[in-house]
């Protein structure tokens, strides 16, 4: 580990599960601390968190005034783990302060997850995650969050007065009790573990629609053949879906994960987190100190900024369902009649001709060639676009 300013550190680690919390002996000016001690704990629910945070010791020699210092924080979910396999591996020591972000060493680990009964732990996955009068009658948000907080001070109170004590910043860092306060730099996490997800369906967009188009004829052809005989036998659309899922499962049973997840600096945007972004996120709340004017003013811009983007998407959202609504709303007398016509002639087509030939015939077009094609956007498309919304009736 590093040393705070070339200092030897008093390194301790804490370790929690559930309501059970442990802490090793403090090792005095050592950088390589070997604590070698072993815990076991009962799994009650395999989507479970433990949780391993390592401190250094600033109330040795009596000092009295000064709060533990954090070295770094490890958190393995229970689920990510293969039974009875013993994972050795060495985790990052990564702390995030107002001067960025700072990896302070490495705790090597060895944990294990065994199983005694296979079957109460595969009931498990079945089983809610909160006890029964939560579903029954649930707690407000509000309510939530007071609870949540109560709690913590009783936990932070209860481990005060344990041998050895427990400090509250201890307690609040192993429990981030901050998880709920705005941050930016969460904010940008957020974000990217959306496009992450959206990345995939974007992926298998345009996997479809090179398909369409015919840049692979050979695949294009196989998918021909694949949709004909699917039309011709319906009865096998859901089990060929569930065989394709279960292929996919065996194929990336290569390519699992070998260790657990750790902190990861990329994915939480610590590396590129700005110095104004960071002193933000660790301000108290209320904000205790006096800010500048132009710190304000820069922060409420850019705040703005967020705002806006925020505020752009959820009008295209808005407005998107507004104009479904408006198809049979009569706000737009023409576009309502064209699509209660069209609706009546579907429906009569629909109802004389066999299924089969209506999805060959809408799976053919949407798989046509290229020289069949146009690049503007088809009739539907424009049709939609052209139906009112509520936007014109904002100030």
């Amino acid at each position: 580990m590093k040393g705070k300013e070339g200092k030897l550190t008093d390194a301790y680690c804490v370790a929690k599960y559930g309501n059970k919390w442990v802490r090793t002996r403090t090792l005095l000016d050592n950088l390589h601390p070997r604590w070698n001690e072993q815990y076991t704990w009962d799994v009650y629910d395999p989507y479970t968190v433990i949780t391993i945070g390592v401190f250094d010791n600033c109330h040795i020699n009596d000092k009295e005034d000064g709060k533990d210092q954090r070295i770094g924080k490890v958190r393995i979910r229970v689920s990510t783990l293969e039974t009875d396999r013993v994972y050795t591996h060495s985790y990052p020591l990564l702390v995030l302060s107002t001067s960025g972000l700072k990896k302070n060493g490495e705790l090597h680990l060895a944990i294990r997850f065994t199983c005694t009964a296979w079957s109460n732990m595969v009931t498990q996955y079945g089983k809610p995650l909160l006890p029964k009068m939560h579903y029954v009658q649930p707690i407000s948000i509000k309510h939530v969050d007071l609870l949540r907080h109560h709690a913590m001070n009783i936990v932070a109170g209860s481990l005060a007065r344990a041998e050895p004590p427990l400090r509250a910043e201890i307690v609040d860092y192993m429990l981030d009790v901050d998880y709920h306060m705005f941050s930016l730099r969460r904010s940008k996490a957020n974000f990217t573990r959306i496009m992450l997800l959206v990345s995939g369906i974007q992926y298998v967009l345009s996997w479809f629609n090179d398909i369409c188009h015919w840049k692979n004829p050979l695949t294009t052809i196989l998918m021909h053949i694949l949709f004909l005989i699917l039309v011709c036998y319906p009865e096998l659309i859901l089990p060929t879906l569930f065989l394709y899922l279960f292929v996919i499962g065996l194929w990336n049973y290569r390519f699992r994960p070998r260790e657990p997840p750790h902190m990861d600096a990329w994915l939480s945007q610590a590396e590129d987190a700005q110095p104004d972004e960071l002193q933000e996120e660790f301000e108290p709340f209320p904000t205790s100190r006096s800010l500048s004017t132009d710190i304000v003013r820069m922060r409420y811009d850019r705040m703005r900024t967020v705002a806006g983007r925020v505020q752009t998407v959820t009008s295209d959202l808005a407005m998107q369902g507004e104009r479904v609504l408006a198809l049979l709303s009569w706000r737009d007398p023409r576009a309502t009649t064209i699509f209660v016509a069209f609706s009546l002639i579907w429906a009569v087509f629909l109802y004389i001709t066999p299924f089969q030939i209506v999805a060959l015939l809408i799976g053919l077009y949407v798989l046509r060639h290229p020289r069949l094609r146009y690049k503007l956007p088809p009739i539907p498309v424009n049709f939609f676009k052209r139906l009112p919304s509520r936007a014109d009736s904002l100030l």
